[in-house]
């Protein structure tokens, strides 16, 4: 049986907490995947960070990925009326490809140029997408959501559209994995596509 959210708002309150604490914990772990080489000195400083760019690049797509997909997660609970063990589970399910996000990371960071490095960074994406998909669908579906049908669809279309990236990447990465990592910065159109999208399917 579905528990309403006003007559249960400290487990409800507790469910939201835990899954902001595994996202902030989730975002920080990426610092941990900078850094320079021991030894580095003064006059090597420049070279080493230079060195260190597909880091950098990985860390920047994965804070703003992680940064959307937080806020996405935050305005679906904000619209969630009620909760029962499946949206639990399917949440813990999604949160569970989140926290996998750093090791992603770290291995395309340290092996950008690695057709497994790319593939497995942009299949965790995917991943995270298809199971968020699923838990809002869901949630809709059993009437736990205030969201319309409009926004729902609206929603999934721009999901979609970012796991399609990353599924595009993938195909790219078969042929030169470091021009793959370049198709993700069509990422930054996709609200301007999503709303001609939405305009065009309403």
């Amino acid at each position: 049986m579905a528990k309403r959210r006003e007559e249960n708002e400290i487990e409800f309150s507790r469910i939201v907490a835990f899954s902001d604490g595994v996202f902030a914990i989730a975002i920080t772990l990426l610092v941990l995947t900078l850094g320079v080489p021991d030894g580095t000195t003064d006059s090597t400083l420049g070279h080493a960070l230079l060195d260190e760019r597909q880091d950098f690049f990985a860390y920047a797509i994965s804070f703003a990925v992680i940064g959307r997909f937080w806020l996405v997660h935050h305005r679906f609970f904000g619209d969630v009326t009620g909760f029962d063990g499946r949206l639990i589970v399917l949440n813990l399910f999604y949160l569970g490809w989140i926290v996998l996000i750093p090791f992603s990371t770290q291995i395309l960071g340290d092996y950008g140029g690695a057709e497994a490095a790319v593939v497995l960074y942009a299949l965790n994406m995917v991943a995270v997408i298809l199971s968020g998909v699923l838990l809002f669908a869901d949630a809709r579906r059993a009437g736990l959501s205030r969201t319309s049908a409009e926004q729902s669809k609206a929603g999934e279309r721009s999901a979609l559209m970012i796991a399609g990236i990353f599924l595009l990447s993938i195909l790219v990465a078969f042929l030169d994995p470091e021009v793959a990592t370049y198709v993700w910065l069509g990422l930054f159109f996709i609200p301007v596509a999503g709303r001609v999208v939405n305009r065009t399917h309403p």
